[in-house]
């Protein structure tokens, strides 16, 4: 008879309940990768932060700089969505041990903020609209969430870092080489160089643009 319920009606509240409780979990183990990603990605940049220091390229040390910078704020943002998804796992726990007792579930307008906000994070967006779904037939939200990605979720641009995270910036450049760059910063990057010497500039040119490649890519997801 259970069979043929859920057959005819799909599965029951508490069915759809456990199945998001199992994506959070999923959706906190990426999180975890992605947040592991880069920090290999982040150790590997500030190596190279300090061989530009060595040789006095300050232009592309702070180019890299700008990105550990990046990378650390959007680091940031996916721990504290990992933290808002337990949250989220916790309440629907909750939940599930009223349901035991009292045969119902509750719309949770904690649980559709939380959501609100999580949908609003590219890695996120896909996961929360799915789950938010199966809440909203389990009778926990109210309403399909808006998914329309706000600007100030998705991370600075580059005109913001250059306005707004200078100071850390110089910071990043003044702690990985020992003070040489960084708060006390004045001088030039060095002129091109010719010869050998400025074919290996070029390699590094290369080198950089990948190393930015890369960190842009697990920003963006």
């Amino acid at each position: 008879m259970q069979s043929l319920t859920r057959l005819i009606y799909g599965p029951s509240k508490e069915e759809r309940v456990r199945h998001v409780q199992q994506r959070l979990r999923q959706e906190q183990r990426a999180l975890d990768r992605e947040v592991r990603q880069i920090d290999q990605a982040v150790a590997k940049v500030k190596v190279d932060i300090k061989r530009l220091a060595r040789k006095g390229d300050t232009a592309n040390a702070r180019i890299l700089a700008s990105e550990v910078v990046r990378s650390n704020k959007h680091k940031l943002r996916l721990i504290t969505s990992k933290a808002q998804l337990n949250s989220i796992a916790l309440q629907l726990q909750q939940q599930l041990s009223m349901y035991k007792v009292t045969g119902h579930l509750q719309k949770s307008t904690e649980i559709m903020k939380l959501s609100q906000n999580l949908i609003q994070i590219p890695q996120m967006t896909s996961a929360m609209r799915d789950m938010g779904a199966e809440l909203m037939k389990a009778g926990i939200l109210e309403e399909m969430m808006h998914d329309a990605l706000d600007a100030s979720a998705l991370g600075e641009d580059a005109a913001e870092i250059d306005e707004a995270a200078q100071d850390e910036v110089n910071r990043v450049l003044y702690e990985l080489t020992d003070g040489k760059l960084g708060e006390a910063e004045a001088a030039p990057a060095h002129a091109p160089l010719e010869g050998n010497a400025s074919q290996e500039s070029e390699a590094g040119t290369e080198s950089l643009e990948q190393m930015q490649k890369a960190l842009q890519g697990l920003l963006q997801g």
